[in-house]
């Protein structure tokens, strides 16, 4: 394992001490991200760790590809499939307002669903929710506050995606889930970089104080800081004395 492995996998040993937990559980999706967290924590706990693959009106390969990743680290996964929960909700929710909801309002609904189906498994079996949100997207805050922003432990916030891609291949994870367009998985053919409308490399060079066009630069600073409740607690207003 390099250092970074290293270090990771022991940060997650430690965080199952102190919580006196028994293990992780984390959303199997098929993407490079959840691959690489599947691995580390087969790695930090190899009996006790659980993916779950919840297909939601999503691309059938997506499911595929997290099967595969399964297979690969001999990791115990359970299939939740939500789509019929997924419609009923977004139906019933939509026929009591008298707006039309955006596509990006029900979508956000899937991963709210699944972050419900992550905690029942935590709860039963005593484990950590782990998130597997990197550190690009944390930044621009693309991720859906309480669905896959919620999490307990965020083992991977601390790397770029091209950081995540790099430790994926050296997990062995297969070569076509590391080099897919990354995707929330929110529609149909749906990606990261056309929804946030710059790629991830351009990110990186920003984050990385390099040069990048002016309209990219003006759009992750907006991201940014119109993203940054999604990192904190509910404010509350403190009693006074």
């Amino acid at each position: 394992m390099t250092n970074s492995m290293v270090f990771i996998t022991d940060w997650l040993k430690k965080q199952n001490a102190e919580t006196q937990t028994n293990g992780f559980v984390f959303g199997l999706s098929g993407g490079v991200d959840s691959a690489v967290v599947a691995g580390l924590s087969k790695l930090a706990s190899p009996d006790k760790t659980l993916g779950i693959i919840m297909p939601c009106k999503s691309d059938p390969q997506d499911a595929v590809d997290a099967q595969a990743v399964a297979d690969l680290l001999q990791l115990k996964t359970i299939i939740v499939d939500l789509s019929e929960d997924y419609s009923f909700l977004s139906e019933k929710l939509s026929s009591s307002v008298s707006l039309e909801p955006s596509k990006v309002t029900l979508a956000n609904i899937k991963p709210r669903l699944r972050m419900i189906v992550l905690y029942f498994y935590a709860n039963l079996y005593n484990l950590l929710v782990v998130g597997t949100g990197n550190r690009d997207e944390r930044y621009v805050g693309y991720f859906t506050k309480w669905g896959d922003g919620g999490a307990d432990i965020m083992p991977i916030a601390h790397l770029s995606k091209a950081e995540v891609r790099k430790m994926a291949q050296e997990l062995k994870i297969p070569k076509h889930i590391v080099e897919k367009p990354p995707s929330a998985g929110l529609w149909l053919n749906q990606t990261d970089e056309q929804e946030m409308g710059f790629s991830y490399q351009v990110l990186d060079q920003y984050l990385k104080g390099e040069q990048i066009p002016d309209k990219a630069r003006k759009r992750i600073e907006h991201l940014h800081r119109t993203s940054r409740h999604k990192l904190s607690l509910p404010p509350i207003i403190e009693e006074e004395h």
